[in-house]
């Protein structure tokens, strides 16, 4: 079963973290990694009712966001 939700935000870029672009104005989903080619495919989070379409980025674009621990 797949989860919908986004985990809580770490660190580390694996599947399923939360992260952002450079611009760092939206939320977006890792669906998927290659590490061989650096590169990603993410979707916007939340989802929206229609789903979010996935798109192909470079990993060195991608910034995960951090932890916030007190």
């Amino acid at each position: 079963m797949t989860s919908l939700s986004c985990p809580t935000p770490t660190p580390e870029l694996h599947q399923g973290a939360c992260v952002t672009l450079p611009s760092g104005e939206e939320m977006y989903q890792v669906i998927g990694i290659d590490d061989h080619h650096n590169r990603c495919w993410l979707r916007r989070w939340p989802l929206s009712r229609q789903g979010s379409e996935v798109f192909e980025i470079s990993l060195h674009q991608v910034q995960p966001i951090p932890t916030h621990r007190p």
